[in-house]
């Protein structure tokens, strides 16, 4: 088949992943499955002999697939992912058809809803459906409906029975005076009525512009099909029929306005309210290509590469996000995402849903995000959630409203959040403090903002501040936290603020820091003495890409400390000043500390030099239980490790455990490398590699 797993995945039964590959393969015809009799047979179904095997499930590009899986021919099939699939994964996904969605729609929901699937995951979309995107959310969520056209489902069947509507659902979920759709294609309709002034574009231009006020606001998007439930509307009158279009531009009956959302209104074309919607968004042909491009076979992943660096920059430069925003929510008093049409959560019947959703590179409009939040104030068996590269922007205020609102729910089951995005409207520090305050359950937090937040940049206009109960002065509560990951952009990070948090989470075990800029080392041991002082519990530190050259003074107070098992300096430059008296002082400590067990030095010059002084601290005078030792990247020659070997034989420590030798100059000499590695792997576990060292020619360069 041609298929080889990612060095990452630990394959523990290589019969169940054949057979889960042959699935997938089968199903997307990528397999011909009428070039061998075995698999023609009539009394044979590859499909269903292989399905048992299956834990995860990719759909890709046009939902490939999904409809051959819910063909009555492939009922047992069904029957049985739904038993054995426990993760579903999305990846590049294209537009849709109506039929392709009502596919999916019933795999949801037997796979979710009537299934043992825990895990959605979205990967790579660089523009996505709204519609389809909603589907999957709302289906994820636990919520379901038939749709139009579809068959009513048969596993449910008989728990709907004799089951009366609730007070406020008839006309939550069915809309008054409307024809019968389900949540996510009423949002869908909402979003793409409000999408409809890129069709009207030049219309618009040449039309003058008119301040519509905010009644006349609510009535262009009543006739999108979004339900202003926030106040009320003048009924219908006997010349006009129900579900009547007003005109978008209808006159004034109120005298407030919102200039943003007048001029958003403005250029606002008549929608439809039909059940599925027409996407308006396609991909634009990027330059220099001729011809439609075929987005089948293998080259669809790298064409959806393609598409995510040139197009999505430009799918917002016309400032679209922002100004549906402030007309889907902004227009009606307020950010509640309830405006865009979606079903009371409490009035609506939920199924089973999963635990954990991840979006990797899924950028959310403002609608996306809206539906999100909106779902997620009540998705109370999500365990864990990863948003990674959203685009979020100032929606992150809407999600940390829900996630607080979550946070208040009975049952809440959310322990592990993963956020991280090019940009943030609040710095890293803030933001960390907020989440904390919103969810002090929380046990894994990992938050990364690669580029300063617009607020460190007074000069930018319109830079007005985050809501009052988002940010605030006051101490954080003690919360739960065992892990915090953070990766910061380019700056100095005020000390105080991080020690604010690591003083609250008094239970933390592991803590890694990436990229994290001090102004000084005094502000850096700050941070290490409120460790010491408030962190008894930590186990593993971690530091990556920081220069503490000039915090050696930390370093060696960190190697002295009795609680750490595990530390990790990696790019750190830890050498780059004083070598011959730092390493010296680093050993002794090192020496001295018999709860020490991992150290990771991969990045950090240590050369042959530094590394026989490191084979003092397994002397026989050493008390050190050091186990793990991380040397790659450290420009190590093949002489300098077989005399390292030969010290740790002479010493007989035995065996220490592991040993990594990643992309050192072992090449340069590979008798005496090989050598040195014998002899080493009778002392401990040796885990190297084939590296070429004349890429590191700069760096070696460097160090002449």
């Amino acid at each position: 088949m041609k298929t080889r797993p990612s060095s990452l995945e630990s394959v523990t039964c290589w019969r169940a992943k054949f057979m889960e590959a042959f699935f997938s393969h089968v199903l997307r015809g990528t397999i011909d499955v009428s070039s061998d009799r075995r698999l023609c047979d009539q009394r044979f179904s590859p499909l269903l002999h292989s399905s048992r095997h299956v834990r995860q499930l990719t759909i890709c590009n046009m939902l490939q697939g999904a409809t051959e899986l819910v063909a009555e021919p492939n009922r047992r099939v069904l029957e049985t992912l739904a038993s054995s699939l426990h993760t579903l994964k999305f990846r590049h996904l294209l537009f849709s058809d109506v039929a392709a969605q009502q596919s999916l729609r019933q795999l949801l929901h037997q796979l979710i809803h009537h299934g043992a699937v825990s895990q959605v995951s979205l990967y790579s979309w660089p523009v996505p459906e709204s519609a389809l995107f909603i589907l999957i959310l709302t289906m994820s969520a636990g919520f379901w409906q038939a749709g139009p056209g579809g068959l009513p489902c048969r596993l449910c069947g008989e728990a709907s029975r004799g089951r009366a509507p609730s007070r406020d659902e008839g006309s939550l979920l069915l809309g008054s005076r409307r024809p019968r759709r389900d949540a996510a294609e009423r949002c869908a309709a909402a979003l793409m009525a409000s999408r409809r002034k890129s069709e009207a574009k030049q219309t618009a231009r040449a039309a003058p512009a008119t301040r519509v006020t905010r009644r006349s606001t609510q009535e262009s998007l009543r006739a999108g099909g979004i339900d202003t439930k926030r106040e009320p509307h003048p009924p219908a009158t006997s010349h006009e029929a129900p579900g009547t279009k007003r005109p978008p531009f209808a006159p004034a009956t109120t005298s407030s306005a919102s200039p943003s959302s007048s001029t958003s209104s403005s250029k606002r074309a008549p929608a439809s309210s039909g059940p599925q919607p027409k996407p308006l968004k396609r991909f634009k042909r990027a330059a220099g290509k001729k011809g439609a491009r075929t987005r089948q076979g293998s080259s669809a992943e790298s064409e959806d590469l393609y598409d995510f660096v040139f197009i999505v920059a430009g799918e917002k430069e016309d400032g679209e996000e922002m100004e549906i925003g402030e007309v889907a929510c902004g227009a009606l008093g307020g950010s509640d995402p309830s405006c865009l049409g979606l079903p009371a959560l409490e009035a609506s019947q939920r199924f089973r849903s999963i635990s954990t959703l991840e979006l990797f590179t899924v950028p959310l409009s403002t609608e996306a995000a809206l539906t999100l939040c909106h779902l997620l104030s009540s998705w109370v068996s999500l365990e864990s959630l990863t948003l990674s590269y959203n685009g979020l922007g100032s929606n992150i205020f809407r999600l940390l409203d829900s996630l607080r609102a979550l946070s208040g729910q009975a049952g809440c089951r959310l322990r592990a959040l993963h956020l991280s995005d090019l940009f943030s409207p609040l710095p890293i520090l803030e933001l960390t403090r907020a989440i904390v305050r919103a969810l002090p359950l929380l046990r894994v937090l990992s938050i990364r903002v690669d580029h300063p937040s617009q607020r460190d940049n007074p000069a930018v206009p319109g830079n007005a501040g985050p809501p009052s109960h988002i940010i605030g002065d006051e101490e954080i509560p003690e919360n739960c936290l065992e892990q915090l990951e953070m990766g910061f952009p380019r700056g100095a990070q005020p000390a105080p603020l991080l020690c604010s948090v690591l003083k609250a989470s008094g239970s933390l075990q592991q803590l890694s820091l990436d990229s994290a800029t001090f102004a000084s080392p005094q502000d850096f041991g700050l941070v290490l003495q409120t460790l010491k002082e408030y962190n008894l519990a930590l186990k593993r530190l971690s530091f990556h890409d920081m220069n503490l050259a000039d915090c050696q003074s930390e370093v060696l107070f960190l190697l002295q400390n009795l609680t750490l098992q595990e530390i990790t300096f990696s790019f750190c430059r830890l050498f780059e000043k004083r070598p011959a008296q730092f390493l010296p002082e680093m050993v002794a400590a090192m020496k001295g500390n018999s709860t020490l067990k991992g150290l990771r030095l991969p990045g950090n010059r240590l050369g042959n030099a530094g590394l026989l002084a490191l084979a003092d601290v397994f002397s026989e005078d050493s008390s050190s239980s050091l186990c793990q030792l991380d040397i790659s990247s450290n420009c190590i020659k093949p002489d300098g490790l077989l005399e390292f070997a030969k010290r740790l034989e002479r010493w007989g420590r035995g065996a220490f455990g592991h040993l990594r030798l990643f992309q050192n100059w072992l090449d340069q000499d590979a008798v005496t490398a090989r050598e040195a590695i014998r002899r080493l792997r009778a002392t401990c576990h040796v885990v190297s590699d084939s590296w070429d060292s004349s890429q590191a020619f700069a760096d070696y360069v460097s160090t002449m």
